[in-house]
């Protein structure tokens, strides 16, 4: 699966860079506002792969299903906005792993099923993405995770069998996304893993516990 890879393509929040913080601040300022004590960044983190519904939940024990879901979901937003580069980072180990990456010729990209209204100037900001050959937002297709749909767009945008492409992820949606794209799958456990532990269960190819694991993984294969 991995010995004729010819690109590689990534998730982004939880895989490449830890926006957890920023993620956290944005719903913590919307506690604040309302008089309720803000929590520490800990209580969001594990839901931080989760967007607005994740952040909402812990927040407000807030589902898409109540009233004011969608207005406290645009507040939440344009409060992101407003801090989305403020304490975000990018993982230990990802600068080398692309560096070497870009060294061997491998084109590389990011399929995220965060919005373009955040994924574009998010990455825009950041020296990192400026050699990924494509970036593919949650809403560039009609589909996001766990459809394959925005896989097969990079793939197509890379003009590379998806079969010969491998796919990093945090989350399970990832490695469903990509084993239904037919691409090599690799769960990154230091990511956020949402409130799924159990990574055995989601039948990924791989598991890595660091960036630099993957590259070793690569060359050897």
């Amino acid at each position: 699966m991995f010995q004729h890879a010819q690109a590689v393509l990534f998730d982004l929040d939880g895989t490449l860079i830890d926006s957890a913080p920023d993620l956290g601040a944005a719903v913590d300022k919307m506690r604040v506002d309302r008089g309720l004590p803000s929590l520490p960044l800990e209580h969001y983190r594990h839901m931080a792969g989760a967007g607005a519904r994740g952040m909402l939940g812990i927040a407000f024990e807030m589902t898409p299903e109540h009233p004011d879901f969608e207005a406290m979901k645009e507040e939440f937003f344009v409060n992101y906005e407003n801090c989305m580069t403020e304490r975000t980072r990018i993982f230990d180990g990802v600068v080398d792993m692309i560096e070497r990456l870009v060294a061997l010729g491998l084109p590389w990209g990011v399929v995220t099923n965060k919005s373009s209204r955040f994924t574009d100037p998010l990455t825009s900001a950041m020296p990192l993405f400026a050699t990924a050959g494509t970036i593919v937002s949650g809403n560039t297709t009609p589909h996001a995770k766990p459809h394959p749909e925005p896989l097969f767009e990079a793939a197509r945008r890379l003009a590379i069998d998806p079969a010969r492409c491998v796919y990093v992820g945090d989350d399970e949606r990832d490695i469903v996304a990509g084993l239904a794209a037919g691409m090599g799958t690799v769960a990154a456990t230091y990511g956020y893993l949402g409130q799924q532990t159990d990574i055995s269960r989601w039948n990924a190819h791989l598991h890595i516990d660091s960036p630099t694991e993957l590259l070793k993984f690569l060359q050897s294969a």
